[in-house]
């Protein structure tokens, strides 16, 4: 994705964003959807086919139905990854790349994710087969979906011409935006939350509340996550965010000529 082509969203736009939709946290979503819902927001829903290869989407079709009826009435879907679960130990190939590819690994697998970055230690065909199969659950599902995030919003390089050769016109990672497809991309300041550790939930506390005043400025998303819901204080701040945020959301995340 060359940089000297990317265009920008307009400044102060918002994108709000549910990760992880799956059948395993169904009571969060539905917390999650009235929550934005309340503050004017509807999100788009990251949908992971089969979670940590334990809730396949399938196997559940009054989830299923639900997702179909929150397409029709204006959520975009976005596929998230087939299984959002990696190897436990780097891969062979990976390994290879020396020190570098180990501390990137690293970071996505302990840094950024619980080893969750799913996309971020596969080869390409790997990739090929896991987008395959994630296309196939939606399609059988009857679910129409616009774009792709790589859990943990990790990818490789080689991952955007990938999609874009399968005709997808929304990715995005920690800092940009994409359209695969177009060749264009532009910054993004996401905001979020991390539970997994009290320091964890402390520091992005504050992040969150320091650069809430450049969402003004710039192109931003809120990253809403099932966990988020099971934490008073969460809930609160995303309300707070979504609050100072009414009027900017924006319907998709495309990337705009």
């Amino acid at each position: 994705m060359r940089d000297d082509v990317a265009t920008a969203a307009s400044p102060g736009n918002v994108h709000v964003s549910l990760h992880d939709v799956s059948p395993a946290f169904v009571d969060e979503i539905e917390m999650a959807l009235a929550l934005a819902a309340e503050h004017g927001a509807k999100p788009a829903l990251l949908v992971v086919p089969n979670f940590h290869r334990e809730w396949p989407l399938l196997d559940h079709p009054a989830f299923v139905q639900r997702l179909r009826d929150l397409a029709a009435s204006g959520h975009e879907i976005y596929l998230h990854g087939l299984f959002h679960k990696s190897r436990p130990r780097i891969s062979s190939e990976l390994a290879s790349g020396g020190l570098a590819a180990r501390i990137k690994w690293q970071f996505a697998q302990r840094g950024a994710s619980d080893h969750e970055a799913e996309f971020s230690d596969l080869t390409p065909e790997e990739a090929a087969e896991r987008l395959a199969e994630g296309e196939r659950v939606l399609k059988a599902a009857g679910i129409a979906f616009a774009g792709f995030v790589p859990p943990a919003w990790s990818m490789q390089r080689w991952l955007l011409p990938m999609l874009a050769e399968r005709g997808y016109r929304f990715c995005e990672d920690h800092m940009h935006v994409y359209d695969p497809t177009a060749g264009r991309s532009h910054f993004s300041l996401v905001l979020n939350y991390a539970t997994r550790t009290p320091m964890r939930l402390v520091s992005t506390l504050a992040f969150c509340r320091a650069a809430l005043p450049f969402a003004s400025l710039t192109h931003a998303r809120i990253a809403i996550h099932p966990g988020d819901m099971r934490y008073d204080i969460v809930r609160r701040e995303l309300a707070r965010l979504l609050d100072r945020c009414r009027g900017r959301f924006t319907a998709d995340g495309q990337v705009r000529p």
